[in-house]
């Protein structure tokens, strides 16, 4: 059974409307009943629901963002995407930064449940598909494998490999190879091994781990291109292929790059760089779509939505 507001009172001693003044820290109230208060939330496990949706009948018109890495250049667009479009659709959103951490991811779903906001959008999964499923709010994921109940949106990841391996072939080059992270091989994102290797078989796939700190990535990256001496790279990210480009650059190697994503920071900044293209503001609009037909009690297709990938060459090609 819940936990109420009024068990939080009776078992603070004070009374139910001291408790909500605690919550919204709305008037004067002494730091030992405050203390008191906040004690007994925490052993009663109570959750505050701040907007009082239930006690107004109305929605919060809320929705939570759970994403692994806000810094990285493509979360950072398809999360401004997401913000414009739901605000759009009279939305407000709630950003959480799981930085690859199952206890953050947790506690932001925990936080999201507490604020009962109306929907969520993860792209991130480091739990159990139990704590997706135990989560009321409806759930769209992006690039992710989150529970078979909730549906998925994702760019074309398969094609996206395809379409690198045969550019770098038509390029001339033979020594091909891939760098990717450590993807959860049951995610979507690993649909760029699978159709990247269903046109070169025998070309090898490195792991460069996520973890890894800038500094560490540049020295696996300029020993991978010393021991294979490879004239073509498929990188399953932006970031990744330009540190390829400028290693090799600085070692004076001739070597095709392609990357993964297509953001328009890289489309202005690095415009020598080849790479997939994901249809960024295409992705934050089915995702809201999905998510507000859920959110409106709509059955909806788990089966996935995949939307089409494309070529964006270097001027240079």
């Amino acid at each position: 059974m819940a936990v109420k507001l009024t068990d939080v009172a009776e078992h603070a001693g004070v009374s139910p409307t001291t408790v909500s003044r605690v919550i919204n820290r709305k008037g004067y109230l002494s730091q030992k009943t405050i203390d008191k208060v906040n004690q007994s939330m925490r052993e009663l496990g109570y959750k505050p629901n701040n907007m009082a949706r239930s006690l107004q009948g109305k929605s919060a018109k809320l929705v939570g963002l759970i994403f692994p890495k806000l810094g990285h250049v493509f979360y950072a667009e398809l999360i401004d995407a997401l913000e414009a479009e739901l605000f759009k659709q009279g939305y407000k959103t709630i950003i959480c930064n799981s930085q690859g951490e199952p206890e953050k991811e947790k506690e932001y779903l925990e936080m999201l449940e507490a604020n009962q906001v109306d929907g969520i959008i993860s792209s991130s999964h480091n739990l159990g598909i139990e704590d997706y499923n135990q989560v009321s709010a409806p759930i769209v994921a992006f690039d992710r494998n989150l529970s078979p109940d909730i549906p998925v949106v994702a760019s074309d990841n398969y094609s996206g490999g395809e379409i690198a391996a045969n550019y770098l072939l038509k390029t001339g080059a033979s020594n091909i190879l891939m760098l990717t992270g450590n993807d959860n091989s049951n995610s979507p994102t690993s649909l760029r091994h699978a159709g990247f290797s269903s046109v070169l078989p025998q070309a090898p796939i490195i792991n460069l781990p996520s973890h890894y700190s800038t500094q560490r990535k540049k020295m696996e990256i300029r020993q991978i291109l010393r021991d294979k001496r490879p004239d073509g790279i498929f990188a399953s990210d932006d970031l990744t292929a330009i540190q390829v480009q400028n290693i090799a650059q600085s070692m004076q190697l001739d070597l095709e790059v392609v990357g993964y994503d297509g953001t328009h920071y890289v489309e202005h900044y690095h415009p020598q760089l080849t790479t997939i293209k994901q249809p960024i503001a295409e992705i934050a609009e089915l995702l809201v779509e999905i998510l507000l037909k859920r959110i409106k009690g709509q059955v909806m297709d788990h089966s996935g939505y995949i939307l089409p990938v494309s070529l964006l060459a270097s001027p240079r090609n």
